[in-house]
């Protein structure tokens, strides 16, 4: 069994990018500068924006950060985003999401310049990832594909089941690995709460990648041997036992799943470390257009 580190192919990612913005620097050209937008004091957005303002301070990047108090209203928030849109001297900026109940999140999507939506949830770059046309694809399906190539984990001709099918992972993977393209030629099924006779067909899978957000769900007999298994899931999960007062579980059974794997990913430090780095390089392909 391999394990697919993310936070080491991250950490390779981030110094890939560290040298380009160097090299940009040295050229006289701009350096890519991100931005994101919080609403309110959720405790794991707060952590992951956070995380994200390291990372740009990690490779180079200019960044900054919006704080706005959870009674923002929708149209205060809207005006914020249209101010970034023509900040000429902001690449990329993301709205850090969930959002407060009386903020409609898609009408506030849809409101980022889709040349700034580094986040990739515009509709317009969701509809050039699924006509496989030049865009910003969103961090976490974004991460996965780097992670496959990198582990040269075979997809041509693979199976893949998908499960989840929500607009940020479960949908866009489905849709990327089965388009022509180096990691992708894949045949895919998506399951979700709909589907019948799951334990059928995950059994038939080559590769299972697993975003439904039910902590262990995925068991090993319901896997078959030398699988490829991608654990988008990240439950906090209560116990006394640890300083924290949580541990953090995937969507799968690592200890049993992992005996019968080939590749798998840890939960922590699989896919959500991939997230930003991935981040990172669609505001570095931002700013390169910038630059142009």
């Amino acid at each position: 069994m391999i394990l697919l580190d993310g936070k080491k192919t991250s950490a390779d990612i981030k110094e890939e990018i560290a040298f380009e913005v160097r090299e940009l620097k040295d050229r006289g050209k701009k350096t890519p500068h991100l931005a994101a937008i919080i609403v309110g004091h959720d405790g794991a957005s707060i952590t992951y924006v956070n995380a994200k303002v390291k990372a740009c301070e990690r490779v180079g990047f200019e960044s900054t950060l919006i704080r706005l108090p959870e009674e923002t209203s929708e149209e205060d928030l809207l005006n914020e985003i249209a101010i970034l849109n023509v900040d000429n001297d902001i690449d990329g900026f993301i709205v850090q999401l969930p959002l407060p109940k009386h903020i409609d999140e898609q009408k506030i999507l849809m409101a980022v310049a889709p040349h700034k939506d580094v986040d990739g949830f515009h509709p317009t770059n969701v509809g050039k990832m699924a006509l496989n046309l030049p865009t910003f694809i969103s961090a976490t399906p974004f991460g996965i594909l780097e992670l496959l190539n990198r582990y040269d984990v075979e997809t041509s001709g693979k199976h893949v089941v998908v499960l989840g099918r929500s607009h940020i992972v479960g949908s866009p993977m489905s849709i990327l690995l089965s388009q022509k393209r180096k990691i992708g030629n894949a045949t895919v099924t998506m399951c979700h709460s709909r589907t019948q006779n799951l334990k059928e067909i995950t059994l038939q899978a080559d590769i299972i990648v697993a975003a439904i957000g039910i902590p262990e769900f995925l068991k090993a007999s319901m896997v078959k041997d030398n699988v490829t298994v991608i654990d988008v899931g990240i439950t906090r999960v209560g116990d006394s036992s640890k300083k924290s007062g949580y541990r953090l579980l995937g969507d799968v059974a690592f200890e049993e799943v992992s005996k019968k794997a080939a590749y798998i990913t840890p939960v922590p430090g699989g896919v959500g470390p991939m997230t930003i780095a991935m981040l990172l390089k669609n505001t570095l392909l931002a700013c390169e257009r910038n630059n142009e």
